[in-house]
């Protein structure tokens, strides 16, 4: 059986956690940062998990991670 190739754009984007977690970058931090409060911007940096039916989602469009 061929190998199935996983999504390039869903590659790019999210991680797997050796616990299995599906781990991705906020959104919202990359222009019009002027008018954004500091606190929402530090707490924009940190990373964030996907769970629940959307991490099934992701996870066929990474069959190899």
């Amino acid at each position: 059986m061929p190998k199935l190739k996983s999504n390039s754009g869903a590659l790019k984007r999210f991680s797997l956690t050796k616990k299995g977690k599906i781990k991705k970058k906020k959104a919202n931090l990359s222009h019009l940062l002027t008018h954004k409060a500091r606190k929402r911007k530090r707490q924009l940096r940190r990373g964030d998990y996907i769970t629940g039916g959307e991490a099934k989602h992701i996870k066929r469009l990474l069959p190899y991670l």
